[in-house]
């Protein structure tokens, strides 16, 4: 895996920094808190005239964002088959950037065989463990006296929570 300073250095001054964004589902900015945050952190490419790519195996939503307005370049891309292998080898993007834990177990195994050099990164915004646990934690601290432990809450026990942790 490339480090960051790495991925942003181009021997090519004229090059631009490829980025390819994976959603679970297309940005529907109007519908989902999610979907502004990924709607922020395009505009923050964007502002850096890097080239945007955004795939996901979803379906589009009447509510979507019009991304190919913003000069994204819009691609489906299907679960389990290896036409996602030839598509991202072509594109070798220098950032890959999963919206999900879910898309990066999909995709990001495909990703560091076909570009192994792309600096991947996981959005963490939506981890439902720690937003169940942020939930509680505020409902508590409501109720009671509680001093706010998260490890109170936190139930270790819950499936993928490590594996999310660990991304």
């Amino acid at each position: 895996m490339t480090d960051i300073k790495a991925a942003f250095s181009h021997t090519d001054t004229h090059a631009s920094t490829r980025v390819l964004i994976i959603g679970y589902v297309w940005p529907e900015p109007r519908s989902s808190a999610a979907s502004g945050h990924m709607m922020q952190l395009i505009q923050c490419f964007l502002e850096q005239n890097w080239q945007i790519t955004f795939a996901s195996p979803a379906t589009e939503g009447e509510h979507r964002a019009d991304l190919v307005s913003l000069g994204i370049e819009e691609v489906r891309i299907a679960l389990n088959d290896s036409s996602f292998d030839l598509f991202v080898s072509k594109l070798q993007p220098d950032i890959v950037v999963f919206d999900q834990f879910m898309i990066e177990e999909q995709f990001g195994w495909r990703v560091e065989q076909q570009c192994p050099d792309a600096l991947r990164i996981l959005e963490t915004s939506d981890f439902q463990s720690l937003r169940h646990a942020r939930h509680q934690m505020l409902k508590d601290s409501l109720n009671s006296d509680s001093a706010g432990d998260p490890s109170d809450i936190c139930d270790t026990s819950t499936p993928g929570l490590f594996k999310q942790i660990a991304s």
